[in-house]
């Protein structure tokens, strides 16, 4: 007796682009991750800004974590626009 052997299974189309999917979101989400342990680790290990008057008589203080926040919002909106977007079918 013969037999005949089946070609091996593929993946489906749409689990590949599930898969494709969760990639690219995982990717975006670690990033955004990072960008804000970053702020985190800045605003508790990072120096200040300090600016002094002309004669020295007052002077102002900001943490840097301030205006690291400041960029990392706008790039978690960034990130979180085109790495966590819906993509059509055909991409």
């Amino acid at each position: 007796m013969s037999t005949i052997s089946h070609p091996p299974t593929g993946i489906s189309p749409g689990a590949r682009h599930w898969s494709r999917v969760l990639v690219t979101e995982t990717w975006a989400s670690l990033a955004i991750f990072a960008m804000w342990i970053a702020v985190a680790i800045a605003a508790v290990w990072g120096p200040d800004f300090v600016s002094t008057s002309g004669s020295g008589a007052s002077s102002t203080t900001i943490p840097s974590g301030v205006i690291i926040a400041m960029f990392a919002t706008i790039g978690t909106w960034f990130v979180a626009k085109y790495g966590l977007a819906h993509r059509s079918e055909q991409d």
